[in-house]
């Protein structure tokens, strides 16, 4: 029969997320499903409205903060997502405005933001 394996505390705690990391774990999938939204209304829309592509910019300066409010542990704990990429695009959005494509934007909103969203609701509703 296998012996058991005690971890220390240090290492339990630090897949169980604090309340702080779940909160910013529900604003981040809550920024995902406004990206969802944006979406929804098509890319020729996204294309002709400036509004629209203002907004895609906010949703993902958001997600970009949201990640960095993430400890360091938590983010290591988790390398499925791809937290570097999304405080990466934030950083790009929110100081080097002229370089923003909003063709990048859009492929960003419907293709990677619902695989991060999945893996992040994935991870909340697991607990750790």
């Amino acid at each position: 029969m296998p012996r058991s394996v005690r971890r220390p505390a240090a290492l339990k705690m630090r897949h169980q997320p604090d309340e702080r990391t779940q909160r910013t774990l529900r604003d981040f999938l809550a920024f995902a499903d406004l990206g969802a939204r944006l979406i929804a209304r098509g890319r020729g829309a996204f294309d002709a409205d400036e509004m629209l592509r203002l907004a895609a910019e906010a949703i993902l300066r958001r997600i970009g903060e949201a990640v960095s409010r993430l400890d360091s542990s938590f983010t290591e704990a988790h390398p499925e997502v791809a937290w570097r990429r999304m405080k990466g695009m934030r950083n790009v959005i929110a100081h080097d405005h002229d370089l923003v494509d909003h063709s990048i934007l859009w492929n960003a909103l419907e293709s990677d933001l619902p695989r991060e969203a999945a893996a992040i609701a994935r991870i909340v509703s697991s607990g750790r």
